[in-house]
């Protein structure tokens, strides 16, 4: 936030989804309980070095190392908070003093502060530990929002896979050579990992939805939810269907694996080196990719989550519980969980960060890869779009992009012309996305960018870096005014 939003932020003064504590040199003893009621209300901001009739005091200098140590420690700190949340501590400065931000999300789950539960009221924090209408409707509400909660009371242990519940206690040792899971048997680990739950209001308990998606044999999977699909495309030389496809209906544990092994088989992974030590590009972002499909897609929404590999680019559709609407600025970015109990599980075996890092991964390897920053866009059906490497020119006369197609060039053609370099530009023999362009605007010169991106699935960036390599080889030309002219085809032949 800007100093000027938070200043706008401060004049609303505190309500049901803002609080101010003054913490000049110290954490007020009752933040943790605001934090709490946040988390089992709507969630919101809480402001630290801002007085409750609005006046920013500010942080003292000498204390905020360690408030900001005692913030993160404590709230990750399930003898404090159940269960923990993670929230990122931001400073700002306003009026020359520093102040720190909360942005609290509302949670999936009904969590307590040393053992009581905690609601928000306009702008209080009430105890209703002891109100038991209260707490069943906070339940009730909690599971009616988040479809993860959603309770089977008729599967049993023996609906899921023992194999896969191995799998993921090996990797969360591996993780942590302590973790408590090590030494739990199957059922007591599926409950530390709130996948069994008791429903406040009527008092069914019984595995969720989360756990029968994490853990379930593939049949239990599809009864309790028959759309569960996501679909892994390559679509580079087949453009109208497909040249490859892995039609993904299992656990969330394989389906990740099987994710990573489509990507490992259909994209490259160039030379980076991170310091002295050499790093997988291609692993760190589409680990990020791939994690955000399964974690944050809307379970209740019947449309299926895709990863599509195109000849330039690569693109990811699932359904989602928008927080939010176009494209992400990483610098204004708030994260929301969308199921945070099935992310709790997938940070525990290392598929996952903290909440919101994942973003911050994708900005800061993106450009390493391929030259471009990635472009996600929230909206009911959220997408992530990556800019593939470069291809990659050969003297031999062929073009290679990615590692599953050559490009001919003719050497005759080139020969013919009186520049060389002009003549192997000319000479190109036009694929994908280039060619339907050409064909699109050969049938309508007045088309737009936009129009083009819908058409083709891809971004207007990709358009305008397709149209731009057409123009420069001498296929097209644009006759009038960017709003209101049109395009001109000029060699048919060179798309042919």
């Amino acid at each position: 936030m800007t100093e000027q939003q938070l200043r706008e932020l401060i004049a609303q003064g505190e309500g049901i989804k803002l609080e101010f504590k003054e913490c000049r040199k110290k954490i007020n003893k009752d933040l943790y309980e605001s934090v709490c009621s946040f988390l089992n209300r709507f969630g919101g901001s809480i402001l630290l070095g801002v007085k409750d009739n609005g006046a920013v005091t500010g942080i003292d200098k000498d204390s905020l190392v360690q408030i900001r140590k005692d913030l993160v420690t404590t709230l990750n700190n399930h003898q404090k908070i159940t269960p923990p949340c993670y929230v990122i501590p931001e400073e700002h400065e306003v009026d020359g003093e520093v102040i720190i931000s909360l942005l609290i999300p509302e949670s999936s789950q009904v969590h307590r502060c040393n053992g009581k539960i905690y609601d928000r009221n306009d702008d209080g924090d009430l105890d209703v530990t002891n109100q038991s209408q209260h707490v069943a409707n906070m339940y009730l509400r909690k599971q009616s929002t988040y479809s993860e909660n959603k309770i089977f009371p008729y599967v049993t242990m023996d609906d899921f896979r023992a194999d896969v519940i191995q799998k993921a206690r090996q990797r969360a040792v591996n993780q942590r050579k302590d973790h408590p899971w090590k030494d739990m048997d199957d059922f007591e680990l599926l409950k530390s990992a709130q996948l069994y739950q008791k429903d406040g209001l009527t008092g069914t308990e019984g595995f969720t939805l989360a756990g029968i998606l994490l853990f379930a044999k593939d049949n239990v999977i599809i009864s309790a939810l028959p759309h569960h699909k996501t679909d892994a495309i390559l679509r580079v030389q087949n453009l109208d269907r497909y040249d490859d496809r892995d039609d993904i209906r299992t656990n969330l544990f394989d389906s990740y694996d099987r994710l990573m092994s489509f990507v490992e088989k259909h994209l490259t992974d160039p030379f980076y080196l991170e310091g002295t030590q050499r790093i997988s590009l291609r692993s760190k972002i589409y680990r990020e990719v791939i994690a955000n499909i399964l974690i944050h897609r809307e379970y209740s929404n019947a449309y299926p989550a895709k990863l599509i590999i195109g000849p330039e680019q690569v693109t990811t559709e699932n359904s989602n519980r928008s927080h939010g609407h176009g494209a992400i600025d990483p610098s204004h970015f708030t994260p929301y969980p969308k199921n945070p109990i099935i992310a709790g599980v997938f940070k525990e075996v290392g598929y996952a960060d903290e909440l919101g890092s994942g973003v911050r991964n994708l900005f800061k390897y993106c450009k390493a890869y391929s030259g471009a920053d990635p472009q996600l866009i929230e909206q009911d059906v959220f997408k992530i779009i990556l800019e593939r490497p470069e291809v990659e020119v050969r003297k031999g006369g062929t073009i290679k992009l990615g590692n599953e197609k050559m490009l001919e060039k003719s050497s005759e053609k080139s020969s013919e012309k009186s520049s060389e370099k002009s003549s192997e530009k000319s000479s190109e023999k036009l694929r994908g996305s280039a060619q339907k362009i050409v064909v699109l605007m050969r049938d309508n010169s007045w088309v737009t960018i936009d129009e083009l991106a819908q058409v083709l699935i891809i971004s207007t960036r990709g358009v305008e870096k397709n149209i731009s390599r057409l123009k420069d080889i001498g296929i097209i030309r644009r006759i009038g005014p960017d709003k209101g002219g049109h395009w001109e085809v000029l060699d048919r032949d060179k798309n042919e």
